[in-house]
């Protein structure tokens, strides 16, 4: 059975080191050897303040550094961001003031090795740092997912994937949410995270995990060993049952997680906690499927008065759905696989996930 630990908490730089020891020592006096190079990796998913509840805030991130160097080890803080420059993610996220003077290596993910995370997609490049590091710190944020749900734990790993491979990955999964969270789990596995921190104290719910969602100050931190254990605490706290993660539902099919876990801590449930609307990306016959994707399922959407044409979301779109004019972007909707990522990087919070009228009608009639 797996000890999750579940904090009340604040940004107080003390309170936070406190909390972090104590998670940390849980694995015992010799879980990290002097000389040790542990990888830390975050959520850094674009340029933004802690106060937009998009990254994981600094603070956390400073407090595992130093109890890392304390013992130590050889410390690296590393991520692949979804847009703008790694420069950009860390001074705008206030990473580079909050790590300066500690003897730490703040860089992005660049080199990848071929690592094989077993069928049905064999070998697959992950970042060499995350593979070669002895010890891997996960340091995850709470935030809904327009195709996924949630990312937490789990999820965060596919950060490894460096660059624009991430939505190369998209792509080979296509409209198959069950196929793309195995490849979640399974590069999860492969990188062996030694602990999982999710920063819960401000969230974000709604249309996250960018600028479309909306910050939510949940004041929790959330840790243990396991990220499925982890995610599935988390799920509990805001009310879900942790089979709709599909990470935590495959994980648990493949043997990787039992669902035996310990809570240390306050289970208290979150109120009112706003989840993305996730739908079925394919819909009837396939005689009707152009039909149904187009005005039935739910699909991505642009406020093009909120649009300022950055670029951003046509260059990471995988399935290359996205065109552009002066006027705005528009949507092809037959070729548009419903991951989302335009949403995800949209640096300005213009797009968002809507089902269609007919597509809502049609719940209505079912319900």
């Amino acid at each position: 059975m797996t000890k999750v630990f579940v904090k009340k908490a604040t940004y107080d730089p003390a309170r936070i080191r406190s909390q972090v020891t104590e998670m940390l020592d849980s694995m015992g006096a010799d879980w990290i050897a002097p000389g040790a190079r542990v990888l830390i990796k975050p959520n850094l998913l674009l340029p933004a303040t802690p106060d937009k509840g998009i990254v994981t805030h600094p603070i956390i991130c400073r407090a595992v550094v130093e109890y890392l160097l304390d013992r130590g080890a050889h410390v690296q803080v590393s991520d692949s961001p979804g847009v703008g420059s790694f420069r950009k993610v860390i001074t705008e996220s206030g990473y580079k003031a909050a790590l300066e003077g500690l003897d730490v290596e703040l860089k992005p993910f660049e080199e990848s090795i071929d690592v094989d995370i077993g069928e049905p997609f064999g070998r697959i490049p992950i970042a060499r740092d995350a593979v070669e590091a002895d010890r891997v710190i996960n340091l995850a944020k709470l935030k809904t997912h327009a195709q996924m749900y949630l990312t937490l734990g789990a999820k965060n790993i596919f950060g490894c994937i460096v660059g624009l491979r991430k939505p190369e990955w998209h792509m080979r999964a296509g409209v198959d949410r069950q196929l793309f969270a195995r490849l979640l789990v399974q590069i999860c596995h492969a990188v062996r995270p030694a602990f999982t921190i999710v920063d819960g104290i401000l969230a974000l719910e709604g249309q996250g995990p960018g600028k479309s969602g909306t910050p939510r100050e949940l004041g929790l931190l959330v840790g243990g060993t396991d990220p499925h254990a982890v995610d599935k605490t988390i799920c509990t706290l805001l009310g879900l049952d942790p089979g709709q993660l599909l990470t935590n539902a495959i994980a648990r099919d493949m043997g990787f997680f039992d669902g035996h876990v310990h809570v240390n801590g306050d289970l208290r449930i979150v109120e009112d906690f706003r989840f993305p609307e996730l739908n079925s990306l394919s819909l009837g016959p396939e005689s009707f499927s152009r039909f149904m994707r187009r005005y039935m399922l739910q699909k991505p959407v642009v406020d093009n008065k909120m649009c300022k044409l950055c670029g951003e979301c046509w260059k990471i779109c995988p399935a290359k759905a996205i065109s552009h004019d002066t006027r705005g972007i528009q949507f092809d909707y037959d070729l548009c696989i419903r991951c989302y990522c335009c949403l995800e990087v949209c640096l300005h919070g213009a797009i968002r996930a809507r089902e269609p009228v007919l597509g809502r009608l049609r719940r209505r009639l079912i319900r």
